[in-house]
C-alpha cells in the first residue's frame, strides 16, 4: 500500500512513502489476482504491506474480511504508528501482525523514523490486550540500532507482551538505496555496512535470554 507516516533512514521502499504516489486499484481487483492464485497462496497466505498498511484501513480491512471468506490467512505487516481506532477494524480479520518496533530508545526511535515511539509501543500493548497473534521484527544496524541498552530495553519491553509468539533480528541490508538516489533522495547510510554474522547472533541471542523466541 501506498503511504507511510515514518522516514526511517535505512527505508527500502522510499517511492512508497508519498500518500499520492503508487497505483489506483480497487478491491475487487486485488480480489480477482487473489483469487487466481489462491491454490498457491493456500499454503502461506495472503500479507499487506507497504508503505505503512494502516493509511489506508478501510482499504485493508476490506481485503482481508473478503480473504477469509475464501480461507486464506491473513498477515499485516505494520509499524504500529496508527491511530487504534483505524486499527480496530483491520485487526479483526487480521490472523497475524508483523510488528516492526524501529527501536526501544525513544530518542534512538526518532532519530531513526522521524517519529515519536509512543504509537507504536501503544499499539503493541493494546495487540497484547486483544490477545493478536505477533511477530515482532527489530532491524539491526551497525552504528545505529545495535546499543546494547536498546536491545535489552526492547527484549525486556516485549518480553511482557505474552501474544509475541517470535521475534525476527532483520539485519541491515542496502538494497533499497538506488531508490534513494533515483527519487532524489540524500540516503545517510551509504557508508553502513550489514552486520557480521557474530553481531546478528549475539542480539538473537539477548532476545533468546529474556525469554523470548528469536531467529
Amino acid at each position: 500500500t501506498q503511504g507511510c507516516p515514518l522516514r526511517c533512514l535505512y527505508c527500502h521502499n522510499p517511492d512508497c512513502q508519498e500518500i499520492h504516489g503508487g497505483t489506483v486499484i480497487t478491491v475487487d481487483e486485488i480480489m480477482a489476482q487473489i483469487e487466481h492464485t489462491k491454490n498457491y497462496l493456500l499454503s502461506g497466505g495472503v500479507t499487506v504491506s507497504g508503505g505503512e498498511p494502516l493509511m489506508q484501513p478501510e482499504f485493508v480491512a476490506e481485503i482481508f474480511r473478503r480473504c477469509r471468506e475464501i480461507g486464506l490467512h491473513t498477515a499485516l505487516d505494520t509499524s504500529g504508528y496508527v491511530h487504534l481506532e483505524a486499527a480496530e477494524p483491520v485487526l479483526e480479520n487480521t490472523d497475524l501482525v508483523l510488528l516492526d518496533i524501529k527501536s526501544y530508545n525513544s530518542d534512538l526511535f526518532h532519530k531513526v523514523t522521524s517519529v515519536s515511539i509512543e504509537p507504536t509501543l501503544n499499539f503493541a500493548r493494546y495487540l497484547a490486550k486483544i490477545n493478536k497473534p505477533t511477530w515482532m521484527r527489530f532491524v539491526l544496524v551497525p552504528g545505529l540500532t545495535d546499543p546494547e541498552e536498546n536491545v535489552v530495553g526492547l527484549a525486556k519491553f516485549v518480553g511482557t507482551l505474552d501474544n509475541v509468539e517470535r521475534v525476527e533480528v532483520l539485519p541491515f541490508h542496502k538494497l533499497g538505496e538506488y531508490k534513494w538516489k533515483q527519487l532524489g533522495l540524500p540516503y545517510t547510510l551509504s557508508d553502513t555496512q550489514p552486520p557480521t554474522p557474530e553481531l546478528v547472533e549475539h542480539v538473537i541471542q539477548i532476545f533468546q535470554d529474556h525469554g523470548l523466541t528469536a531467529v
